[in-house]
């Protein structure tokens, strides 16, 4: 899906590791909520309390997920989850746009 239809856009940005990391959450009429956003070069660590399934739409990422003791390279286009109350990794070589879908 390239585009979403009538959604909510929370104005207020998300910004995280002094702006290297940015979201805007999108808010469905369901109640389902995904955060659209960009992440510049850099290693990372992110806690998530719901599931999550990471649209990765640009660039190129390794992420460390729970429980694995290696990194796995993420495809432009391709997608990965993680479960709820967990933390992962992610190294962020070149600029990536991607899409975040939480799972309640």
């Amino acid at each position: 899906m390239s585009n979403f239809e009538n959604v909510t856009v929370v104005k207020a940005a998300s910004i995280y590791f002094d702006g290297k990391v940015t979201s805007r959450t999108v808010l469905f009429a369901d109640g389902t909520k995904k955060t659209l956003g960009i992440m510049m070069p850099g290693e990372y660590e992110f806690g998530t309390a719901l599931a999550e399934v990471m649209e990765m739409m640009a660039g190129k990422v390794e992420v460390l997920l729970p429980g694995s003791t290696e990194w796995q390279a993420i495809p432009e286009g391709s997608s990965f989850d993680v479960p709820a109350n967990s933390k992962f990794g992610i190294k962020v070589h070149t600029l990536a746009d991607y899409c975040c879908s939480y799972i309640a």
